[in-house]
């Protein structure tokens, strides 16, 4: 629960000055000021006593237990001063002192210092380099932002203060409340895992935002973050995602990842929603906040004009949400009680001279249908509206009700003390119906995340002692890439489907080779340096006699010095030429931060064209293999169209298990394709026919 910095008992403000213009006279007016019913011990060189408040010298000179110190002072004097709080038996410590890791240089020096004494004494640490840490429960603002939020029941984490001051100033304005409200700064100590952990099971918070710009604990950020969200939702917002990677990367999953997908892939497989802009980070709070969590995806809407009806009917679709379809005892209800202009059908249009007597007939229809699991209400300001008397007897139908109500109260001007109103009674509004929607969505996702049930991780019976051999003996040749041979024989060794295959370093040895395995065959370039073969061509298919083999060799062998004349040439590669069957990409890029990250997607020489590929983070559970297959935008074309049979998806399914294993059991590998994957009809198995390995330098 990280009480120490949440609920201490006392607080010392270490630079608290009586001067103020100083941070530290901020700091300590804020804790003062806002109703902390701890004790308070300013701390300051000369002082007797500042803003009313008896100080002392130093941290150790204070009387009594101080369970959480609060620094403002130069970055000089933080670890002498962190060393005496240790001391002490200080338990906590908010750093709002820079100068730390981000100005680089001795600042790097100094905040390993300052982590190594935190550790050494068992304390807890937010900062350095932040605003501070605000706790309406307590009543504790250990911040110098400006102003003190209201209760609610949203926590809010930011990796910048600069947002965190702006979210305060919007929130006082729109008197949105918060339970917990933290700048983290560097995350030296206290990161984003450890205020999940520690949020994740706290009655205070309703649901958990986060501002996000890095990660410093990938796996372990994915580990708490499935914990937590299977009962508090938890929205993120992660800037910086569109820059890609600036080292060289050949293959072609590695072409095509890239920090985003990395992302998008950890919120999805660890129940987190994403929101894209500041606006939908507040739009997804407000409704996990105020109302109750959905049930069903099935959406009520009423409404006094038909535009907005119509336009969140689409939006509705677009979510993947459903119309409710009303039972014949509602319908009947309605064409009763509303004019005979009404429409009484999903959405109950109430028309445009509607008062509040007649939402609450459509309100409280569509609350007490069995075939709705939430309610949209629309109102547009027109002549005779009361939009006070609307939100009035939407509160009163909604109250103590287990289905939520969201509104769109659209306009400004003219309804300001409804919108206000909708506030106060918790009813979440919107300014416009597609907001209303994706708020509903964003609830029906984390109701399907918790329902979801426990998954299963498969494991084969691999020989892992000869891979690990392989890669030993390729980095003792002084290479981080395997060629195709030994990458051929880490896919057998995982348990995949290869077709028979020989090296040949002779046109003879070739046509020999050939005759054994039996025409027709497929011939191709084995070169450790040659990246992609078929764009020199370097591979020739459909050979058909002992002489084209011959000549293929030579003509492969000629292109190959040609288009690469300083690689080096193993021999030529003479395969078993498989029949066709669908191409399926399978491919690995190790993201620095959360890992070893699969795609899967059509393969072929078209990947990189289609982009047609969809990433998860390994280690894999089965169904999240088959969530990743069907995500993609072309599986129809695995499922069979125009009469052809179904692929064999299991077969698919197990490929990217067995190549889960693999790089979970070897994170040196950081590219990998198995490019193309052939695929045959269902019961017929799939097979490895090229694949590449890069290993960490």
């Amino acid at each position: 629960m990280l009480e120490e910095i949440f609920a201490p008992q006392s607080v010392a403000v270490v630079g608290a000055s009586p001067d103020p213009s100083r941070l530290g006279h901020r700091v300590l007016k804020n804790v003062i000021d806002n109703g902390y019913k701890g004790r308070i011990y300013p701390i300051h060189p000369t002082a007797s006593a500042v803003l009313g408040q008896t100080a002392y010298p130093s941290v150790a000179a204070v009387p009594n237990d101080v369970e959480l110190a609060v620094l403002v002072i130069p970055p000089q004097h933080v670890l002498n001063v962190v060393e005496e709080c240790g001391q002490k038996g200080v338990r906590g410590l908010v750093v709002i002192t820079a100068g730390f890791k981000e100005v680089g240089g001795e600042g790097v020096k100094l905040e390993h210092q300052l982590v190594e004494i935190v550790q050494r004494y068992g304390m807890r640490m937010v900062g350095p380099n932040c605003l501070g840490v605000i706790d309406t429960v307590s009543d504790l603002n250990a911040s110098f932002a400006a102003l003190m939020p209201a209760d609610g029941e949203i926590a809010f984490m930011s990796q910048s203060g600069a947002v965190c001051t702006a979210i305060l100033d919007w929130s006082k304005e729109a008197n949105i409340g918060f339970s917990r409200f933290v700048s983290l700064g560097n995350k030296s100590d206290v990161d984003e895992v450890a205020l999940l952990q520690a949020w994740g099971n706290d009655p205070q918070n309703k649901v958990i935002l986060a501002y996000l710009e890095g990660i410093s604990d990938g796996p372990g950020f994915i580990q708490a973050a499935r914990e937590v969200t299977k009962r508090t939702p938890v929205i993120a917002i992660k800037s910086g995602t569109t820059a890609a990677g600036t080292r060289a990367i050949s293959s072609h999953t590695g072409s095509l990842a890239g920090s985003e997908s990395a992302y998008e892939s950890a919120f999805g497989q660890s129940g987190i929603i994403r929101a894209r802009t500041m606006e939908q980070l507040f739009d997804f709070a407000l409704v996990f906040a105020y109302q109750p969590l959905l049930t069903g995806s099935r959406i009520a809407i009423v409404t006094n004009a038909g535009g907005p009806g119509i336009i969140a009917t689409d939006a509705i679709e677009r979510a993947g949400l459903q119309m409710a379809e009303f039972t014949p005892a509602t319908i009947s209800h309605l064409q009763a009680n509303l004019p005979a202009t009404a429409n009484v059908y999903n959405p109950i249009d109430v028309i445009g001279d509607a008062k509040a007597d007649r939402y609450r007939i459509g309100i409280q229809a569509a609350l007490t249908d069995p075939n709705v699991d939430a309610v949209l209400v629309l109102f547009t300001p027109q002549a005779g509206s009361e939009a006070e008397a609307t939100v009035e007897a939407m509160a009163e139908l909604s109250a103590n009700q287990s289905k939520p109500i969201v509104a769109s109260f659209m306009g400004a001007y003219s309804i300001k003390p409804a919108l206000k109103l909708l506030n106060q009674y918790k009813i979440p509004n919107y300014e416009f119906p597609e907001r209303a929607v994706s708020a509903l969505e964003a609830m029906w996702q984390h109701r399907r995340w918790r329902e979801q049930p426990a998954m299963t991780y498969a494991r084969f019976d691999v020989d892992k002692e000869h891979v690990r051999e392989l890669f030993a003996q390729v980095r003792e040749a002084g290479r981080v890439e395997l060629g195709e041979i030994e990458a051929r024989e880490v896919m057998a060794a995982y348990g995949m489907r290869l077709p028979d295959s020989r090296l040949s370093r002779s046109p003879e040895e070739a046509a020999e080779i050939a005759k054994e395995i039996g025409f027709p065959v497929v011939m191709k370039i084995s070169s450790p340096d040659i990246l992609h073969k078929s764009d020199i061509g370097g591979v020739r298919v459909g050979i058909a006699d002992p002489q084209a083999a011959s000549d293929s060799y030579e003509l492969i062998a000629y292109r190959a010095r040609k288009f690469s004349p300083n690689a080096r040439i193993w021999g030529v590669l003479v395969q078993e030429m498989a029949r066709k069957g669908r191409e399926v990409l399978v491919g690995v890029s190790r993201d620095p931060q959360f890992g070893a990250l699969i795609g899967v997607g059509m393969g072929g020489i078209y990947v990189e064209v289609l982009k047609d590929v969809v990433f998860r983070l390994a280690p894999l559970s089965r169904e999240e293999v088959r969530e990743q297959l069907r995500a993609i935008r072309s599986f129809p074309l695995l499922q069979g169209v125009r009469g052809e049979q179904t692929a064999d998806l299991e077969a698919v399914e197990d490929i990217v298990l067995r190549v889960s294993q693999l790089v979970s059991d070897f994170p040196e590998i950081v590219e990998m394709d198995i490019n193309p994957l052939v695929v045959y009809n269902r019961g017929e198995g799939v097979i490895v026919l090229d694949a590449r390995i890069i290993l960490q330098g």
